[in-house]
């Protein structure tokens, strides 16, 4: 299947190379000609801007987006335009929900399907393969399947709904993830900040907790090689960055009177952190984000 793939950063790149190795025939563009070349490497056809892009994928045409929230009006705005009737824009990114379904609206007005495709599974996913919650009509979802399908794990998709419900699935999952990573921190640092044992091997507790614990998991692990690696978390500032899905989630918990306490407690201590609130359990969140999504260590 050939698919116009637009976004060729972390997560993008590697969603390239799998597709390709799924067998798939990808057209890449981005604003980083350097990312192009990288693509064209792995077997991708360069493109150097969406107008060709457009026009070395026939009609009707599937184009992949992987790139910011902020900017996918824009993108679609000049898309759109040169998309023929019956065109499928994916939209993988991690979108607002509600910004989704009024993304699908004007794409269905202009003749062209939106599918919303929430991808978890970070810098990982090119090894291991991606978990994939999709939403958009049901019909325009069997016929971009074979993509998913090269992408995900076995059994790392499910189709959710209408517009906006992958987006909204994976919103949810992140905000959950903020959670999860909250207390992860709030642990290590109360191992290593307090003074009951303050001797105690952080990599090996982690390690220890990896091989059947009930808080083993992917996050854990990454903890393990993180404290491997660095103990005291050496050379990392602690600013933890927030990319909007949590702040998203509260405000659809709030308009559905949901308290969501940890979730809002996991969001405080981020926003503490841009004001110069540092702690190792912030240090560690960091390190958290660098390793499963490749984020910036320091602000």
């Amino acid at each position: 299947m050939k698919v116009g793939f637009i976004g060729l950063g972390k997560m993008g790149s590697q969603m390239v190379t799998r597709l390709i190795e799924g067998g798939h025939e990808v057209v890449a563009t981005d604003r980083n000609q350097e990312t192009i070349q990288l693509a064209v490497e792995q077997g991708a056809v360069a493109a150097a801007d969406r107008d060709e892009l457009v026009g070395k994928l026939g009609s009707p045409a599937v184009v992949w987006l992987m790139i910011p929230s902020q900017a996918v009006s824009d993108e679609l705005a000049a898309l759109l335009p040169l998309l023929p009737a019956g065109s499928i824009v994916i939209d993988g990114g991690n979108s607002d929900f509600r910004e989704t379904r009024t993304h699908a609206a004007t794409c269905l007005a202009a003749g062209v399907h939106l599918m919303d495709v929430g991808t978890s599974g970070g810098v990982l996913g090119l090894k291991d393969g991606f978990s994939m919650m999709i939403g958009g009509d049901p019909d325009v979802f069997k016929t971009i399947e074979p993509l998913i399908k090269a992408l995900a794990q076995p059994n790392g998709y499910r189709y959710f709904g209408s517009p906006g419900a992958g987006h909204y699935v994976k919103m949810i999952h992140n905000a959950i993830e903020y959670g999860m990573m909250e207390s992860y921190a709030e642990g290590y640092r109360l191992l290593k900040d307090g003074t009951d044992y303050p001797e105690l091997d952080l990599a090996a507790i982690a390690d220890v907790w990896q091989h059947g614990s009930i808080i083993a998991s992917m996050l854990n692990g990454l903890v393990a090689d993180i404290f491997a690696e660095n103990p005291t978390l050496e050379g990392i500032d602690g600013y933890v960055a927030q990319s909007g899905e949590a702040k998203w989630t509260l405000e659809a918990a709030t308009k559905q009177q949901i308290d969501m306490p940890a979730v809002q407690a996991s969001l405080d201590v981020r926003s503490a952190s841009e004001q110069g609130n540092i702690t190792f359990a912030t240090k560690l969140l960091a390190a958290m984000r660098n390793a499963f999504g490749g984020h910036k260590l320091n602000k």
